[in-house]
């Protein structure tokens, strides 16, 4: 558990965009520290979409212990909160077990709320819910936003535009404090809940043009590996109108491929582009949230 609670054992990470090749790093660190794979992954969470979430296939799994994959069903939120309570629980369970956790992902935020620990202003579940009530949902998005700039909250808006999960919780603290998240967040300094193991703590990092081509590469082979066909039934199970589920890469995109609006060259072309984006964005996270991490540069 973390420091306050209990001692543990050092951790071993491994963090980076996607297609970085963090999952198979991850596999030979475990193997050789007698370790188990924490997934760091938002949508690694839920069930239906492996392929898409580039999730362990049986293989791996059998090869090494893996936790916090295809847990959920597509109508359970996924929420940074409960992640860290999981893995905090599982952390124990494999240290208790004479095993080293190895944490392993791409879902910043989510290794971020680990290491560092939540941050700790005021909540309050009724006020949280009635607000997600109220506002989670893509046709409330301009009310919220405008709700927070009539409290004074404008750089908010402007810091999380699109994000109604971050805007709901800003909202929420504002009413709870009558203070932005921003400014209270600025006066939290945080620190490391747990020791990491030294040069088994790294974030990875290729040239632009070597991470490119290895998201054309892991794309192209997605999609000849039934990421279509897994993409349809997720649909039909209601994927798109899932509570988080939904932000998972790729699928908006295949479903315009499913309703003849793209062709396949074009599909394949959207969501390396897309995906490129989204590994930019990794990217800079990383370099700014996390100076705990060692770079390991790789070709």
């Amino acid at each position: 558990m973390p420091r306050d609670l209990a001692v543990t054992p050092p951790l071993a990470v491994i963090a980076g965009p996607t297609a970085s090749g963090k999952s198979a790093l991850a596999l030979e660190m475990a193997e050789h520290l007698n370790g188990e794979i924490i997934s760091v992954d938002s949508m690694q969470l839920y069930r239906v979409i492996p392929i898409g979430t580039a999730q362990p296939d049986a293989a791996d799994l059998q090869r090494i212990k893996h936790h916090l994959v295809g847990i959920y069903e597509l109508s359970e939120r996924a929420e940074v909160y409960t992640f860290v309570s999981m893995a905090d629980r599982i952390i124990h369970e494999i240290t208790s077990r004479g095993k080293t956790p190895v944490l392993c992902g791409g879902t910043g935020l989510y290794l971020k709320a680990l290491l560092y620990g939540l941050d700790n202003l005021p909540g309050d579940e009724a006020l949280k819910k009635e607000l997600d009530d109220q506002y989670d949902s893509p046709e409330m998005l301009l009310e919220l936003q405008a709700r927070l700039c009539d409290l004074g909250d404008q750089a908010v808006v402007e810091k999380f535009t699109n994000n109604r999960r971050r805007l709901i919780r800003a909202l929420e603290v504002r009413l709870l404090t009558g203070r932005s998240i921003i400014e209270l967040q600025g006066e939290y300094q945080p620190s490391l809940r747990y020791d990491l193991l030294p040069g088994e703590a790294v974030r990875l990092e290729h040239d632009r043009s070597v991470l490119q081509t290895r998201i054309a590469a892991r794309t192209h082979v997605m999609l000849q590996n039934g990421w279509i066909e897994e993409a349809r039934a997720a649909i039909e199970a209601g994927l798109l109108t899932s509570p988080t589920a939904h932000q998972a890469l790729g699928y908006k995109i295949i479903n315009r491929y499913l309703q003849g609006e793209i062709d396949l060259e074009t599909l394949e072309s959207l969501i390396v582009t897309a995906t490129w984006q989204y590994a930019r964005r990794q990217q800079t996270w990383f370099r700014h949230q996390h100076p705990e991490l060692n770079v390991l540069a790789l070709s």
